[in-house]
């Protein structure tokens, strides 16, 4: 009887020790599952400048995901300054000019002869390439990152202000459009009167802002 009341302790302790071995087993599992992101589900940001039909450039930041093919997606990639992007199996890839969209095409059918039928997204998650260039009497000179729409007294207060010998009533913006050069008049002293307000306009990418000495 004290030998069948062992034996029967014995298994219970057994019982209780695998289960606790399990457990374990799944907790380990799971915190390893929380440390090894899957780039598949991951959440994604789209940079909000994004619109439809926006065309990738230099600078600017890719995701690209090839579902259930994590060894040939990229979590993040910047375009080099030559247009391209390194990516597993293709090497180089050229996508200056290209809309997210045209850049998916053009994975998928590369990627064809390693994987058939790829689905791939491509998200610009930030954009780094539009600028514009500020030049004369500023206190930084040089290019300014448009991280939202900027007006034109936004984009000088961005480059430190005038300078104390700018023409301040003389500013001009250079936009180019259709092959053509236009100068956009800019009154700094008027504008922050409340006068001519029409001449703030909202800078666009690779406007020159010119502030004459």
């Amino acid at each position: 009887m004290v030998s069948k009341v062992h034996h029967s302790e014995s298994m219970t302790f057994r019982y209780i020790l695998a289960s606790i071995l399990m457990a374990g087993c799944a907790i380990s599992a799971e915190r390893a599952a929380e440390k090894e992101p899957d780039i598949a589900h991951s959440p994604v940001v789209k940079d909000r400048r994004v619109k439809d039909g926006y065309r990738i450039g230099s600078g600017d930041v890719l995701q690209i995901m090839v579902w259930k093919e994590p060894d040939a997606s990229v979590p993040s990639v910047v375009v080099r300054p030559d247009g391209k992007i390194a990516i597993p199996l293709l090497k180089d890839v050229d996508v200056l000019g290209l809309t997210p969209a045209e850049v998916e095409q053009a994975l998928t059918e590369r990627l064809a002869k390693f994987i058939p039928a790829a689905d791939v997204t491509v998200i610009v998650t930030a954009i780094h390439s539009k600028r514009v260039y500020m030049v004369g009497g500023v206190r930084k000179e040089g290019p300014i990152e448009l991280q939202h729409d900027m007006s034109v007294l936004q984009a000088l207060s961005e480059a430190g202000g005038l300078t104390d010998y700018a023409k301040r009533k003389s500013i001009y913006v250079l936009r180019t459009s259709n092959g053509k050069q236009h100068k956009l008049p800019f009154n700094y002293d008027a504008v922050l009167k409340g006068e001519r307000i029409n001449d703030n306009i909202i800078v666009e990418p690779d406007d020159i802002i010119v502030v004459p000495h």
